[in-house]
């Protein structure tokens, strides 16, 4: 099976198995797991933050931030497509009491820049104006096709939001395709955001987990609400061993899967009816347009199943991801396989 869905369905590599079933562990509640330790040092020291945070799940640590970035009754500002705003199945409303005011980026690529955000700010506004409390970025931005944000135009709506005291929290969740795709380092694309979470079970390809990092008061409190949901999980070294593994080794070969993923993206641009601009594919998300071939979204999704290709429709477009588990020859072949459900 070729599974070009996400970069969440990725295997743990021999390495990381080795490394979980020989990790040393202990209670995490009680801060007692070496291994999780280490691994929050690690984050930490990677990104140039005061303390990071083990989390279950990216959706969890993006809320964590939203919580305690902003009171009840405050809106939230982020690009219209972000993920926070439309995949976290409403819990900024839930748990923190924020509205989300989505912001259409002009560019095609999701990318807010500081003028459109302000544009959306309610500061210093009449009482009865729901005020901003918190501006949510996203690098890389899943659905602009995984487009990047560099580290100037972070800074620079970061120092404008911070001239306002408005905090800015990054979903970092696929950071290190965007850092490799730049050359760059996590630190230099983060270091002005106030809270930043990212994936271990993306790109980097651990089976799970993310963290979140910021302030090492912001992370003390971070542990309360991740146990308030949940999310203290006791002995969790095993996981944390294969998130040490994924944040030494994996961003090493992250760019054989922006290369993989280009040359998807050519492929398929010289299919008939299909519409992408290879050349703004930046990291290892491919989305292309299918509406001129005549077929829907979820009927070539389903013809590429039935050759064991697994793809995802998003209306009239399928997204595809390539990961450690894609190889080049798999993207020869689905490109073979789209050829001739076109034809």
């Amino acid at each position: 099976m070729i599974d070009l869905r996400s970069d969440t369905v990725t295997k743990p590599t021999p390495e990381m198995r080795r490394a979980m079933a020989e990790a040393e562990v202990g209670d995490d509640v009680y801060g007692e797991d070496p291994t999780v330790n280490r691994l929050q040092e690690k984050a930490a020291e990677l990104f140039g933050k005061e303390a990071a945070l083990f989390v279950p799940t990216g959706s969890m640590g993006n809320q964590i931030a939203v919580k305690l970035h902003t009171r009840p009754g405050d809106e939230v500002v982020i690009e219209e497509r972000g993920h926070i705003f439309n995949y976290e199945m409403g819990l900024p409303a839930i748990a923190a009491g924020v509205m989300m005011r989505p912001v259409r980026a002009a560019r095609g690529d999701g990318m807010l820049t500081w003028p459109e955000i302000e544009a959306a700010l309610h500061v210093n506004q009449p009482y009865y104006a729901c005020p901003t409390g918190l501006i949510c970025l996203e690098n890389t931005h899943n659905f602009g096709g995984g487009s990047v944000l560099s580290a100037d135009e972070t800074n620079e709506i970061c120092e404008n939001a911070h001239r306002l005291r408005l905090p800015v929290h990054l979903d970092g969740a696929r950071i290190f395709n965007s850092a490799v795709a730049q050359f760059e380092t996590v630190a230099n694309l983060s270091m002005s955001c106030d809270s930043v979470q990212f994936c271990l079970s993306k790109g980097l390809g651990a089976p799970a987990g993310s963290m979140l990092l910021g302030r090492k008061d912001f992370i003390d409190e971070a542990r309360v609400w991740r146990k308030r949901l949940g999310g203290g999980m006791r002995q969790i070294g095993i996981l944390a061993a294969a998130g040490l593994i994924a944040l030494e080794e994996s961003p090493k070969r992250l760019h054989i899967d922006h290369e993989n993923a280009r040359r998807l993206a050519e492929g398929v641009a010289g299919l008939k009816g299909v519409r992408v601009d290879a050349e703004k594919v930046q990291t290892n998300i491919v989305i292309f347009d299918i509406t001129g071939t005549g077929q829907t979204s979820a009927e070539i999704c389903a013809k590429l199943k039935e050759k064991d290709i697994h793809a995802i429709p998003f209306g009239p477009a399928i997204r595809m991801v390539t990961h450690c588990d894609v190889t080049r020859g798999d993207v020869e072949t689905t490109l073979a396989a789209m050829k001739k459900i076109l034809t």
